[in-house]
């Protein structure tokens, strides 16, 4: 059932796990997932956030060429105009350095107005491209903006785009920046061109529990930038953790988002001293996310055929009720267990979730997509018309109909899809950054109209690549393989 919380967001929590553990097993998963709604008692004592809004704009000198900066004032300025009067504003320049051209002072941010939005769009207007980069000072400087101006309880957020590699930074350096940045303020990311690396977008969102992706035609940005910030301001809390009650026979071991992204937050987990971890989630819109957690045990101390608690999992949330302080913390919803039972039969004879099945496939696929990336990058040609191939089958086995035919785009069609003769290394750059969307679970089933050009109704096994017939459920390398009826 759904907390009424005064969030204004009712929140579920659901649990899918296989409860039955084979003899000799030390690990425990659990798939949850987290429901937020609106409506409903909890939207009866909630107060509708303030929201914080800063441009983070890349002027540096790789962005005068081909009309770039041009075309990344056109969106700032759109997406200027989508803000709501008694929004938060502020706009960072980056090159080598950080600059807050707006407001001019620069302590503060400005509170939006008709005339706020004018002299804003003034300012993007007059800028010039110069310096290099160094996206780690331009985030630091964006949460400064955020803590002088912004209270708990105001949604923060940020949209950086870049056209380059974070080249007058380390990789230390960026990583610290991010570091102090979490749970501050979400940030979406976007590459521009040719000339960026999806590792560096990826590694920002995962911190900061935004969205990376690739503007290939930059005459796009203006339409992305608004969809942006109009999503933005349907956020109605501004962060949460998910609260793991772990108990003594059991240790974490990893927890990560499996979609609409796969992110591993095993990092950001904090155990309170008091028999609670808590996971930073990010902020929240009326949506649904995945999360895979998983526990670790010592053989032999589960009792054999008995139930087993192994974790209570809550979602916990700053209130912006008035009867509340801001920024404390509060239940969404009741505690729901992972349940575990230790049997006294091998692992071959328990079945394995299919959602887990899939979860792991949708992480192989991933993976396939970064390696195809860096083959690339590489020059590594056959590397990387292997893990094309890969990615291919991976995507057709699980329907992931978006990176499917991100991957078709750049592969020459027939029977055996090779990397398609000038693909673009922003293309390429493009098949990294989404290689963690995911996007909602969905049926793996493969129908025959989708199998490659050339294929014949039998499948590839996605792990060992052996072939499979229709009427076969599993490959012999024991992997399942679902083929559809077609159509």
């Amino acid at each position: 059932m759904p907390d009424t919380s005064p969030t204004g967001l009712d929140f579920t929590v659901e649990v899918d796990a296989e409860q039955d553990l084979a003899l000799g097993a030390t690990r425990a998963d659990a798939l949850v997932t987290v429901r937020a709604t609106t409506g409903g008692a909890g939207e009866a004592g909630a107060r509708v956030p303030r929201g914080a809004e800063i441009l983070v704009m890349d002027r540096s000198l790789s962005m005068a060429g081909f009309g770039k900066l041009d075309e990344a004032k056109r969106a700032a300025c759109a997406a200027i105009d989508t803000l709501r009067d008694g929004t938060l504003l502020g706009i960072v320049a980056g090159d080598h350095r950080a600059t807050v051209i707006y407001p001019p002072h620069g302590d503060t941010l400005a509170v939006v107005d008709e005339a706020v939005r004018e002299n804003a769009k003034s300012c993007v207007a007059a800028q010039l491209a110069q310096g290099g980069t160094a996206i780690g000072t331009w985030l630091t400087a964006a949460r400064s903006l955020f803590e002088r101006s912004a209270g708990r309880g105001d949604v923060c957020h940020a949209v950086l785009y870049t056209d380059g590699k974070n080249e007058h930074e380390t990789s230390e350096q960026l990583d610290a920046a991010l570091a102090s940045c979490g749970d501050r303020f979400t940030c979406d990311v976007r590459g521009l061109g040719d000339g960026w690396n999806y590792d560096e977008l990826l590694r920002i969102t995962q911190a900061l529990h935004g969205e990376a992706d690739a503007v290939v035609d930059i005459s796009d940005l203006t339409e992305d930038f608004v969809r942006l910030m109009r999503r933005a301001q349907e956020i109605v809390l501004p962060r949460s953790t998910l609260g793991l009650r772990i108990t003594e026979l059991f240790r974490l071991e990893s927890v990560r988002q499996t979609w609409p992204a796969e992110v591993d937050l095993t990092a950001q987990a904090v155990d309170d001293g008091g028999g609670l971890v808590q996971v930073p989630l990010g902020a929240w819109s009326p949506e649904s996310k995945g999360y895979q957690v998983t526990l670790r045990f010592e053989a032999g101390t589960l009792p054999v055929d008995d139930p087993v608690r192994a974790c209570g999992i809550t979602v916990h949330g700053e209130s912006q009720g008035e009867g509340k302080g801001e920024g404390e913390q509060t239940h969404l919803t009741p505690e729901a267990s992972l349940i575990v039972r230790q049997r006294s039969v091998p692992a071959f004879k328990l079945s394995v979730s299919a959602g887990m099945t899939r979860v792991e496939s949708t992480r192989e696929l991933g993976m396939a997509m970064r390696a195809l990336a860096d083959a690339h990058d590489q020059g590594d040609s056959a590397r990387a018309d292997t893990e094309l191939r890969l990615a291919l089958r991976l995507a057709e086995h699980l329907g992931d109909t978006r990176r499917l035919e991100l991957l078709r785009s750049v592969a020459e069609p027939g029977p055996v899809p090779v990397v398609r003769r000038g693909v673009t290394r922003g293309q390429m750059q493009r098949i990294g950054v989404v290689s963690s969307r995911t996007g909602r679970p969905q049926t793996g089933e493969v129908t025959p109209s989708a199998l490659p050009d050339g294929a014949t109704d039998s499948a590839r096994c996605p792990r060992c690549d052996a072939s499979v017939q229709p009427d076969e459920r599993f490959c012999e390398c024991g992997y399942e393989v679902r083929l559809g009826s077609g159509a």
